[in-house]
């Protein structure tokens, strides 16, 4: 997959992304930066962004570094989310942007898989506001699931 048009793949396959508005403004294998647009319609009863909307936010950037990072290995798995934590700091105001990192190297989680083993593995998201103050952190916890 060519990493300067992961963020159009996701917007034409996940109809989410393109709705909410998620902007794709760096992708690497190992890094995502995703940015979220203020919309009011998108609030809470603060003010801020819904907490589903910032977790959304995160999970996308998450998929899109799991993508990046993988996207040679999709014939022969599919990747899945096990599970997700977030840890909510403040209040999340204005334009939001979502820092995803792959947190194990991903040869490493390509040779589980090759052995026969279906590889958990973490993405660490930092959640920041438009003074690039952090309002919440998200790990979310892929597999790689081998395709039947």
């Amino acid at each position: 997959m060519d990493l300067s048009t992961l963020g159009e793949a996701m917007k034409s396959t996940v109809p989410w992304v393109r709705t909410a508005g998620i902007e794709f403004k760096e992708v690497t294998a190992t890094r995502v930066v995703t940015v979220l647009p203020d919309d009011p319609a998108n609030h809470n009863h603060v003010g801020g962004a819904h907490a589903a909307v910032a977790f959304g936010l995160a999970e996308t950037a998450s998929g899109a570094v799991v993508l990046a990072s993988f996207s040679e290995q999709l014939a022969r798995a599919t990747p899945l989310v096990k599970r997700s934590e977030i840890d909510y700091k403040k209040v999340a105001m204005g334009d939001l942007t979502a820092e995803a990192v792959l947190g194990r190297p991903a040869e490493e989680i390509v040779a589980e898989l090759d052995n026969g083993t279906r590889p958990e593995f973490p993405v660490h998201v930092t959640i920041r506001n438009a003074e690039d103050v952090p309002t919440a952190e998200v790990t979310v916890t892929w597999t790689l699931r081998p395709n039947r």
